[in-house]
């Protein structure tokens, strides 16, 4: 898969606070939907994962730099890019663009989980097969 994936969100009234910029946290959010789309475009779907697999994926770290504010009616590009693949693990550089202005960047670190143990668990071999860069 290309280690190159892009989305794009548009900022609603739900996704701004009472100074009419983006709710910091919404970048969260945003990212995580630019990411499990950038799985399905690699052909993993997440339901699938969970019953035929037995494993999710669960986010164990973020680490985000707010650099602008986006505002009602905006157009982002999120953009998606592997920048490590674990065993069990995969840590993504993940950025919002407005036009060509960076808003924001952060590293999320996601872990391959046991869906009835809780624990950590290798990423399936198909799975890896898809999503490496």
């Amino acid at each position: 898969m290309s280690n190159n994936f892009s989305w794009c969100v548009r900022v609603y009234y739900e996704d701004t606070d009472a100074g009419g910029v983006v709710f910091y946290a919404n970048y969260l959010k945003f990212f995580e939907r630019a990411r499990s789309e950038w799985l399905r475009t690699a052909g993993v779907e997440q339901q699938s994962l969970m019953q035929t697999d037995g494993v999710m994926f669960v986010v164990t770290s973020t680490a985000v730099d707010y650099l602008a504010t986006a505002q009602l009616d905006d157009e982002l590009k999120l953009t998606v890019v592997v920048e490590k693949l674990g065993r069990a693990s995969v840590q993504f550089v993940q950025q919002a663009w407005r036009g060509e202005q960076l808003m924001t960047t952060g590293r999320i670190k996601i872990a391959c989980v046991d869906v009835k143990l809780r624990r950590p668990c290798p990423i399936p071999a198909r799975v890896l097969l898809k999503i490496t860069p």
